[in-house]
C-alpha cells in the first residue's frame, strides 16, 4: 500500500467533502491512466495510488478509521483496503451521476419516478374568494390501481429483479477507458420487470379515473393566487409517489366593486345638487350598506376612504380599506321648467362673482391663456 497520505494524493484538504474528492479523482484519473500512458511505469504506479486513495476516501468507514490511524487502519488485514474496488467507469457513475441525478453504481434501487403535478382552474366571485368557501371538484387523473395496490403485478405476484441491471435501471457500454451509462433496454430504467401484469391496469400500477375532492378555499385569495394539494396529482407508475394539484384561483370581474390587493373601489354617483350643498348617501360594502356624508362643495372625483371595508388579506396583512370616488352626475332627459331653472340658476354665477362659484374653471382658463401666450411669445 501507498505510504502517502491519501489527502496529498488527490490534492484536497481533510476537510473536503465526497464530490470534491470525486472531483479530483477523475481529473488524476484520467490524467493516468494506463490508456493514455501505455508504457510508462510512473504513470500506472501513480494511477493505482490515486485510485486507492479514491477507494478509502469515499468510503465513511474507511475514512474514518484512516482518519484516525492513517494507513495503520489497514495494515495486518485491518480493513482491507485497495480490494479492488472502484475502475475507471465508476468516475461517470459517481462524478456524472451526483451533476445529472444519478445514483452511484451498485448503489441499489433506483428511485421511482413519482407522478405529475396537475392543475385546475377555478373560477369564483368576488364574495367567495373575499369570505373563502369550500368547493368540490372533479378531476380526471390516474389513481393508484386497487387490485395490485400499484405494483403493476396481478395480485398474488411480485415484480422481479431486472437480471440485466440487476436492479439499477441503467447499464454501461464502454469504449476504451471511457464509460456511458444508459438507460437498461430490458426494464427501461425501472429496475424491476413484470412477468405476469395486473389485468386492471395492464401492469402500470395506475388506473384513468374522476376524482372528487374537496378544496378549501380561504379567505382574501385572489387572481393568481395558488393551492397546493400535496399528493392528489396523477399516481405514479409501478407504485410510485403521486403528484400533487395546484388549484389556480381566478376571481370574475364584479359588477360594483374593483379589487386592488386588499383594498376595494368604486364609483358612487351623487346629484350636483348633493355634491352643492351637501347630504348623505348610501354606499354599498361587502358587509351591507353604510351611510357616506358628503360635505358641500364637493367636486367629482373626490375619493373617501372607509377604513377596514375591504379584504382582508389571505397573508395575514391585515384588513383593507374601501375608497369610493364620488361622480357628480348630470341630470338628462330635462323639462322645459328644468331647463329655464338652470339657465336662470347659471346667469346668477355670472359678473364678478363668477370666480367664487367655479374655482376650478378660472383656474383651467387661467392656464389655457398662459399656454397660448408662451406659445406666441
Amino acid at each position: 500500500m501507498s505510504k502517502r497520505d491519501f489527502y496529498e494524493v488527490l490534492g484536497v484538504g481533510r476537510e473536503a467533502s465526497e464530490r470534491d474528492i470525486k472531483k479530483a479523482y477523475k481529473r488524476l484519473a484520467m490524467k493516468y491512466h494506463p490508456d493514455r500512458n501505455q508504457g510508462d511505469e510512473e504513470a500506472a504506479e501513480k494511477f493505482k495510488e490515486v485510485k486507492l486513495a479514491y477507494e478509502v476516501l469515499t468510503d465513511d468507514q474507511k475514512r474514518a478509521a484512516y482518519d484516525q490511524y492513517g494507513h495503520a487502519a489497514f495494515e495486518q488485514g485491518g480493513m482491507g483496503g485497495g480490494g479492488g474496488g472502484a475502475d475507471f467507469g465508476d468516475i461517470f457513475g459517481d462524478v456524472f451521476g451526483d451533476i445529472f441525478g444519478g445514483g452511484r453504481r451498485g448503489g441499489g434501487q433506483r428511485q421511482q419516478q413519482r407522478g405529475s403535478d396537475l392543475r385546475y382552474n377555478m373560477e369564483l366571485s368576488l364574495e367567495e374568494a373575499v369570505r373563502g368557501i369550500t368547493k368540490e371538484i372533479e378531476v380526471p387523473t390516474y389513481a393508484s390501481c386497487e387490485p395490485c395496490n400499484g405494483s403493476g403485478a396481478k395480485p398474488g405476484s411480485s415484480p422481479q429483479t431486472c437480471g440485466t441491471c440487476h436492479g439499477h435501471g441503467q447499464v454501461q457500454m464502454r469504449q476504451g477507458f471511457f464509460a456511458v451509462q444508459q438507460t437498461c433496454p430490458t426494464c427501461h430504467g425501472r429496475g424491476q420487470i413484470i412477468k405476469d401484469p395486473c389485468d386492471s391496469c395492464h401492469g402500470q400500477g395506475r388506473v384513468q379515473k374522476t376524482k372528487t375532492l374537496s378544496v378549501k378555499i380561504p379567505a382574501g385569495v385572489d387572481t393568481g393566487d395558488r393551492i397546493r394539494l400535496s399528493g392528489e396529482g396523477e399516481a405514479g407508475q409501478f407504485g410510485a409517489p403521486a403528484g400533487d394539484l395546484y388549484v389556480q384561483v381566478h376571481v370574475r370581474e364584479h359588477n360594483i366593486f374593483v379589487r386592488d390587493g386588499s383594498n376595494l373601489y368604486c364609483e358612487v354617483p351623487v346629484s350636483f345638487t348633493m355634491a352643492a350643498l351637501g347630504g348623505e348617501v348610501e354606499v354599498p360594502t361587502l358587509d351591507g350598506r353604510v351611510s357616506l356624508k358628503v360635505p358641500t362643495e364637493t367636486q367629482t372625483g373626490r375619493q373617501f376612504r372607509m377604513r377596514g371595508k375591504g379584504v382582508q388579506s389571505v397573508r395575514g396583512a391585515g384588513t383593507g380599506d374601501l375608497i369610493c370616488k364620488l361622480v357628480v352626475e348630470t341630470p338628462v332627459n330635462l323639462s322645459s321648467k328644468q331647463k329655464d331653472l338652470l339657465k336662470e340658476l347659471e346667469e346668477s354665477f355670472g359678473g364678478s362673482a363668477a370666480k367664487k362659484h367655479k374655482p376650478k374653471s378660472e383656474g383651467f382658463f387661467n392656464g389655457v391663456k398662459k399656454f397660448f401666450d408662451d406659445l406666441t411669445s
